[in-house]
């Protein structure tokens, strides 16, 4: 038997967004901005939520960890999708495409478990008020949220094995602006039936069952509402759901467009992926803050103390 000379891959060539040429500047202030007030806005209700203690309540400990999650998404391809746009840097190592498949999918993953925790959450104080304390400890909170992140980061582990014990020795221009599954696999020279079965199945039909729970949780949420008898009971009640449905309406969309149709040509696919990585998460702490007056006043009250402590003890009266 022959032996058949094989080169294989040691990095990639990310293509960034295509037909943006002569754009790149205007495109680089614009994701630099979206960034920016991601991480601002992020930090600003993590560290909110953690110096108020009315705010230790299992709605805002999720809540935080929400806040974690955005910061994670967009870090993930934002610094490298810049440093192409300003530098031309689309070189990226196999160790680093490995770590932007594991992390893209890892935290994706926690989100859509951590939307369906919230929705339980949300149908415990508004279906079982009485008993939302008992039911919502402390403990119950922490091993919901270890959960998630643990169940995804095997999630994350057998979709990244799976795709990187595949031969590499084809082309190593990836035509995407970060390392994903499917703009990936398409470069490898073996046959890739199993990783895109495991990820139809991870990536398609996890998701779909956790909206299905969201929903069966909002069909209760909606029933319970309807039984009040007290108006303002209604509004708090919609007030409270409201910005939850408003995230999980964000996250769905595009995830539903971009992993259900992954033969829809790059002018749909991609500016979709970017919605779900640049503007969801700067949107995230925006719907939370507009739509909360309880963690609106507490990040106002921050960042006055923090202005006060910054002011020269000759200011101060």
């Amino acid at each position: 038997m022959g032996l058949v000379n094989h080169t294989l891959v040691s990095h990639f060539i990310l293509l960034g967004i295509p037909n943006t040429d002569g754009l790149q500047t205007i495109l680089f202030v614009t994701f630099l901005a979206f960034y920016l007030c991601t991480l601002l806005g992020n930090l600003l209700i993590f560290s909110a939520i953690l110096a108020d203690a009315r705010l230790h309540t299992p709605m805002y400990f999720f809540l935080c960890n929400l806040s974690v999650l955005d910061i994670g998404i967009s870090s993930i391809s934002i610094p490298k999708l810049l440093a192409n746009l300003w530098a031309q840097s689309k070189v990226i190592s196999l160790g680093g495409c490995m770590s932007q498949v594991f992390f893209w999918h890892f935290l994706c993953s926690t989100e859509c478990l951590l939307y369906t925790v919230m929705a339980y959450d949300r149908y415990v104080a508004i279906c079982h008020p009485l008993r939302y304390l008992l039911i919502m400890n402390r403990r119950v909170c922490a091993l919901l949220a270890a959960g998630t992140w643990i169940t995804s980061s095997f999630h994350a582990t057998i979709l990244t094995t799976l795709t990187f014990t595949l031969p590499y020795c084809r082309s190593n221009v990836v035509d995407y602006f970060f390392c994903d599954i499917f703009p990936v696999v398409k470069l490898a020279c073996a046959d890739t039936y199993v990783i895109e079965t495991v990820s139809f199945i991870n990536i398609g039909v996890v998701p779909m069952t956790c909206f299905l729970l969201i929903l069966a949780s909002y069909i209760c949420i909606v029933y319970s509402v309807l039984k009040m008898n007290s108006a303002e009971g209604r509004r708090k009640a919609a007030s409270t759901c409201g910005s939850h449905l408003a995230v999980v309406t964000l996250f769905f969309g595009p995830c539903a467009l971009v992993y259900t149709q992954p033969q829809l040509s790059n002018v749909l696919v991609t500016p979709v992926q970017i919605f779900g990585n640049v503007v969801t998460p700067m949107l995230n702490p925006a719907i939370y803050t507009l739509r909360n007056k309880e963690i609106y006043v507490c990040m106002f009250s921050c960042t006055e103390m923090h202005i006060v402590c910054l002011r020269p003890l000759t200011q101060r009266s």
